[in-house]
Formats: C-alpha cells, sequence, structure tokens
C-alpha cells in the first residue's frame, strides 16, 4: 500500500509516517516506481507505536517496546517497561500534587492579601513567593 493508503488507514498523517521513518521508528519499505510501498507490518507497527504513544511511553520507550516485539522478547519484559514508567507516571503526578498546593496556597494568599493591589504588587507574582 501507498504512503497515503497507510496513513488513513493508521490514523496518522504522511509526516508522521516520515517522522517516524527518520528517527528509526519505522523502518523504511522498499520503493517500486520510487513510492514508497508499505506491508500489513507497517500498519501493525503504527497501530502499536499509537498505542504506546497514547499511553505517553516517550519515543525511546516505544522504540524499546517495538524492538522487544519484534525480537518476540517475553511479556516479562514488556512488563518491566510498563512498570518503570508507571513509577514515572507516578513520580510526575506527586510533582504535580506539590505545584497544585503550592499555586493554591498562593491564589489563598493573593484573595486575602492583594485585593484592590496592582499586578506587579501581587503575591502571586513575587519572587521565592510559593517556592519550593
Amino acid at each position: 500500500m501507498r504512503i497515503g493508503v497507510l496513513a488513513k488507514a493508521a490514523g496518522v498523517s504522511v509526516p508522521t509516517i516520515r517522522y517516524y521513518e527518520s528517527i528509526g521508528l519505522l523502518t523504511p519499505p522498499a520503493r517500486l516506481g520510487g513510492q514508497r510501498i508499505y506491508g500489513v507490518e507497517a500498519l501493525n507497527a503504527l497501530s502499536l507505536i499509537r498505542h504506546c504513544r497514547a499511553l505517553d511511553f516517550s519515543i525511546d520507550e516505544t522504540r524499546d517496546i517495538l524492538a522487544s516485539v519484534e525480537r518476540r522478547l517475553p511479556c516479562s519484559d514488556t512488563k518491566s517497561f510498563a512498570e518503570k514508567h508507571l513509577g514515572a507516571i507516578r513520580q510526575k503526578i506527586a510533582e504535580l500534587r506539590a505545584l497544585e498546593a503550592r499555586v493554591a496556597s498562593l491564589v489563598s494568599g493573593c484573595e486575602t492579601t492583594c485585593c484592590g493591589s496592582t499586578a506587579p504588587d501581587c503575591v502571586i507574582l513575587q519572587p521565592g513567593c510559593g517556592a519550593a
């Protein structure tokens, strides 16, 4: 299938396919008459790439997962990728919760101390206020 047909079938754009090829996520296919001709393997790879990206795996993590699928490695390897990724997600959530608490504190401080003040005097904009 040609690149446009593959893009439509996979639900991605043609530039996305070209990008994935340029960074080594997707193997460029053989050309016939100067045009890329893709097989079902490319469609399967794109489906997996989209799934990994929807789960917020990085490009490098996605590349590792694709390689494990191609090499038919045990499921435990994929589980290891997912466990590491889950740890990173949990860390990010903890950081976002701390940020939420700091910003909420600043908003509350603004409500009690800035009424009628001008923006430059706002407690939210004061360096060091709410910083960890």
